[in-house]
């Protein structure tokens, strides 16, 4: 007889590898899936909960968040975690540079890097891990440090920053990016982030399939000049406006150009992130069959499939790239039905009120950009997906299994034998209305406020520790940090 530490009985099990979900029960040991098959034997079981014919989803892996952006690493992890065990999230990969906004400071990652460790330890309820940003020379050098000391294997661009801060214009890139004098953040330097990844890559061929590059695409000169005629001409306000300054060719152009130069240096695991508009995935599409030998992966937030502009509430649904018209969103939606898609993340950037708003609450160009959405992740994607008949099978893949595989996550994603016992509980007959006052998070607004959902998150389940019960969150926060690529939990 097997000693379980903990058996949910009575579930419906959703997988990424079949199409509809499967009765059993999910038996536990050691924070590990162990069982997973009808009439499991409680009587010597530590921990019984009964999911009530609930589905089993695999614990989301957020592969897109942003913890300490705008409020303190130590405070973010802990309270937006909350958030994300709220919407069935057990894994986030955020991301972190250095710079203005994070800690606020320049340096070499072998000296930042263990700050955000420090800072983020003991604090999170979910499993997290790290994409880091390389944005000197000297953080390229440390790229094969960071993959074998630190386990960070995933990297990223912000295209964009080329002459734009995060809100908007910033004339002096180097005092925002606070980079070393006479360095540019600009095409070549993405080249030569690019170079440094793939050298380290053939430096650890053990570890080559899980070490990626993402890029934020947006074309920086594009945008400066759309601003500027947006603004000059006066008749668009709001997120219209905004989506304006940001045209969809903006994105085309830059993941033209990072293609290209993934196929130059030849970097064969380049991530699309975030994509907006039927333009960006056109490209992202063209990309991939111009140039094969590059593993392509396709990335889109929820907030941008189920928020337009003109349904989101209010100038808090600024972004970047911004909310599109609703053509776009239906267009993102028929990607995502044909597989064009590869994942569904939240983009979860904390910003408070005070913060987000400028002196003129109306002025799009004054509020900060990005909002939190973790918890409505799998809700919203499950509610708005299945009216359009997207599979449970490809909920699973796009909010857990496809995130899993591509950033070096090889013991989540499933609820299989071996696997973590990551996983959450879903009501998929639960009618209810978002409102940010029932939302954990700091965030006091939601762009989503008033959206009506059919499916609720009520437990979630961390390595077999339930850190959500009945809605509520319960116990310590005993999510740990994960160096990849192994995906086991570290110190």
């Amino acid at each position: 007889m097997t000693h379980y530490d903990l058996i949910v009985r009575d579930v419906r099990v959703v997988s990424h590898d079949a199409p509809e979900p499967v009765p059993a029960d999910i038996g536990v040991v050691d924070g590990k899936i162990v069982a997973v098959a009808q009439g499991l034997d409680t009587s010597d079981a530590a921990e019984v909960v009964d999911g009530g014919g609930k589905l089993a989803f695999p614990g989301v892996v957020d592969a897109h968040q942003h913890w300490g952006i705008y409020n303190p690493l130590a405070v973010d992890t802990e309270v937006e975690s909350r958030a994300a065990a709220q919407g069935g999230v057990t894994t986030g990969v955020s991301y972190m540079r250095t710079g203005q906004y994070y800690l606020n400071k320049g340096g070499a990652y072998a000296d930042v890097f263990p700050e955000v460790l420090e800072l983020s330890g003991g604090k999170a309820f979910i499993d997290y891990g790290f994409h880091l940003a390389p944005m000197s020379k000297e953080h390229i050098d440390e790229i094969p440090m960071l993959v074998d000391r630190f386990g960070v294997t995933s990297f990223k661009i912000f295209m964009f920053y080329g002459s734009h801060g995060l809100h908007g214009r910033s004339s002096d890139q180097s005092k925002f990016l606070m980079t070393p004098e006479g360095e540019r953040y600009d095409i070549a330097h993405f080249e030569f982030v690019m170079r440094g990844i793939q050298k380290a890559r053939q430096q650890y061929p053990d570890k080559a399939e899980a070490i990626s590059l993402s890029l934020h695409c947006e074309t920086a000169e594009i945008m400066a000049a759309y601003t500027k005629l947006v603004e000059e001409d006066g008749k668009l306000t709001g997120l219209e406006a905004y989506s304006a300054s940001r045209p969809p060719h903006s994105e085309g152009l830059a993941i033209s150009i990072a293609a290209y130069l993934a196929h130059e240096t030849g970097l064969p695991k380049i991530n699309l992130l975030h994509l907006s508009s039927a333009k960006a995935v056109e490209a992202a599409l063209l990309m991939a069959r111009t140039f094969p030998h590059i593993d392509f992966r396709r990335e889109v937030t929820i907030g941008h499939l189920v928020a337009d502009i003109h349904t989101a509430s209010g100038i808090g649904g600024k972004v970047n790239p911004p909310l599109r018209p609703r053509e776009d969103v239906e267009v993102l939606w028929e990607h995502l039905l044909a597989g064009d898609l590869d994942w569904v993340v939240s983009d979860h950037a904390c910003c408070r009120d005070e913060q987000k708003f400028g002196d003129d609450r109306d002025d799009v160009f004054l509020a900060k950009s990005g909002f939190g959405g973790a918890e409505y992740l799998l809700p919203a994607l499950v509610s708005e997906g299945r009216k359009r008949g997207l599979g449970w099978d490809r909920i699973a893949a796009l909010t857990s299994w496809n995130p899993a595989q591509r950033f070096g996550l090889p013991t989540k994603g499933a609820i299989k034998e071996g696997y973590d016992a990551d996983l959450c509980l879903l009501d998929a007959d639960h009618p209810w209305t978002i409102r940010a006052a029932d939302s954990l998070s700091a965030q006091e607004y939601t762009p989503f406020e008033g959206f009506e959902l059919s499916a609720a998150v009520t437990d979630t389940f961390v390595r077999g520790m339930r850190v959500l019960t009945d809605g509520v969150i319960t116990g310590e926060p005993r999510g740990r940090f994960l160096h990849r690529p192994t995906g086991r939990a570290g110190a």
